[in-house]
């Protein structure tokens, strides 16, 4: 029941997260139709510049109080976890009034230090969506202790639905009526406020529905019999976990605000300032969300994991931590690596059919490339919290941002964007590589044991292949990757027709390189007959009819 559990968690926020990420996606390619280079460099800015300070705000929290929650229950000790939301909800909201004072009047002088002094109106646009969202985080992170994923699901939909609803329609208003590109992105902004007041409200509905499960299950009951908790004692439980959580979990985020706050003044003394808000544009408005897909079941086992390997961990049922460990590694490995290659290796169709213009397919390809490594760093980072040991993801991820920072400044020099984006690349390995050290001494797990070979030859079987179909559908549109000049703002504009065969050679290459690499897993006994029953039951309907090969090769 716990493994069901823990697939089914996982897969109701994958779910979930997959639907927000696809409106979120949704959501930026109208706009960067409508914004131009200077309103895409300063929404994206302001997007990054929330998340951070919304990580901050939280302070670590939710992911704690998953854990704390999750631990107290399975101990039976109720009052002291109902206790511990109460106190998160608290912080929740001072934290909320703080930040959104700090952040609506300081944009200002941040703007104005990053050289996109636009992105001011687009910051103070969406300062007002903090109030609500560090006590949203804390409702979500007490229902994921308590296991109602799905309250977590729904109100991610409803807060992207809104989200996007709005920022569109206040983008196309303010554009038809002849606003500026800063008002513009302020306007798409916006969308984020009505997001948080949806999903709060969502958030409320399951939390009554929780409170009324908890009356039929006679819980209230059972919270009489411990006797109630100071306020202060639980805020330093709390933040004894959760000041580590919070330098842990801001690797991404804080990744995102370095290169929104460097990649102008880096690159403007080489390529000019409008140029260099160009790219930025890009970076953080074409690539950052195309490379925000492949992350998707990484964000989901993050989340899900963490009460299950606490609960596991609490208990010290070590043979029963070490299954759900390798799980989560093999799949965030397994379901990752052909999502990336996939949007990799076809970067410059989905770029020409989703985008305004063909110039940035090789910024997009190498960032989603490189978010392998992300999704390894989170999941493993995750673990870490899970086994009680924030402090060494903390670790782990101040030691990487120092690094992005000095190779970021280094790198940036000599291959410009590209060199900035290395050195993310570098940081998220490092972080997983400390991680991982970490985690074999707690407890002995193997992700893929000796078949790691296998897997490299499936990974490179289905790029090469993914690849040459690429090219070959580059071909037939009459436009190639090569006849784009970087760096140069509406290099190529597509038409309707190529965006057609975009669209065409985006979907092959995708199937291609999904097929190939499924078929190589199982040719070369990356995924074996004898260890199917491991995996979510709609992985099993599709490798079981695969497994023949395997069968075929014994018998041969």
């Amino acid at each position: 029941m716990a493994k069901e559990s823990f697939i089914k968690g996982t897969l109701i926020i994958a779910a979930a997260t997959l639907v927000a990420r696809v409106l979120g996606v949704f959501q930026r390619v109208p706009l960067e139709h409508m914004l131009g280079s200077v309103g895409n460099a300063a929404f994206a800015t302001s997007q990054n510049v929330y998340l951070m300070i919304l990580a901050i705000a939280t302070a670590g929290i939710p992911s704690t109080l998953s854990k704390m929650v999750s631990e107290r229950y399975a101990l039976n000790q109720v009052r002291e976890a109902e206790r511990v939301y109460a106190a998160a909800l608290l912080f929740g909201l001072i934290s909320g009034v703080v930040v959104t004072l700090l952040l609506f009047f300081l944009a200002p002088v941040y703007a104005t230090a990053i050289k996109q002094p636009e992105a001011a109106l687009a910051i103070r646009a969406l300062a007002p969506a903090l109030l609500l969202f560090p006590m949203l985080a804390m409702m979500r992170g007490y229902t994921q202790g308590r296991n109602m994923m799905q309250a977590s699901g729904v109100s991610q939909i409803v807060e992207q639905i809104l989200r996007v609803a709005t920022a569109i329609a206040l983008a196309l208003i303010l554009v038809n009526n002849g606003a500026s590109q800063a008002w513009a992105a302020a306007g798409a902004s916006f969308g984020g406020v009505l997001g948080s007041i949806g999903a709060f409200a969502v958030m409320i509905y399951y939390l009554r529905k929780l409170r009324r499960l908890d009356r039929e299950a006679g819980v209230r009951a059972r919270r009489s019999n411990t006797p109630p908790v100071s306020l202060k004692a639980i805020f330093a439980s709390i933040f004894a976990l959760s000041i580590p959580i919070v330098l842990a979990s801001l690797a991404v985020p804080l990744v995102n605000f370095i290169d929104s706050s460097i990649t102008v003044p880096l690159l403007s003394s080489d390529v000019g300032e409008a140029t260099a808000t160009h790219i930025y544009g890009i970076l953080g408005q074409r690539a950052q969300s195309i490379a925000g897909i492949p992350p998707i079941l990484a964000i989901a086992l993050s989340t899900s994991i963490i009460p299950v390997i606490s609960a596991a961990y609490a208990k010290r049922d070590m043979l029963h931590l070490q299954r759900q460990i390798s799980l989560a590694m093999r799949i965030s490995v397994l379901s990752g690596m052909p999502i990336v290659l996939a949007l990799g290796v076809g970067a410059f169709s989905i770029n020409g059919l989703l985008f305004s213009s063909l110039d940035g397919a090789g910024i997009i390809a190498m960032l989603t490339l490189g978010t392998i490594l992300q999704i390894t760093m989170m999941t493993s980072s995750s673990i870490l919290i899970g086994l009680g040991k924030p402090y060494i993801a903390m670790i782990s991820v101040t030691l990487g941002i120092i690094l992005k920072l000095i190779f970021s400044f280094v790198l940036a020099q000599f291959i410009g964007v590209y060199g900035i984006i290395m050195a993310t690349m570098i940081t998220f390995l490092i972080i997983t590589y400390l991680n991982l050290r970490v985690m074999k001494k707690v407890v002995k797990f193997d992700v893929m044991g000796k078949r790691w070979p296998g897997f490299i030859l499936a990974t490179l079987l289905a790029g090469g292949l993914g690849y040459l179909t690429e090219r070959l559908g580059e071909q037939l549109v009459g436009i190639t990757a090569q006849s784009v000049k970087y760096g140069e703002p509406l290099a190529v504009v597509p038409h309707a027709g190529h965006k057609i065969g975009f669209m065409f050679t985006a979907g092959f290459v995708g199937l291609v390189v999904l097929v190939v690499f499924i078929v190589g897993l199982v040719v070369f006994r990356v995924v074996r007959k004898d260890e199917l029953g491991s995996y979510p039951r709609i992985v099993q309907k599709v490798l079981r009819p695969i497994m023949r090969i395997q069968n075929t090769g014994a018998r041969g």
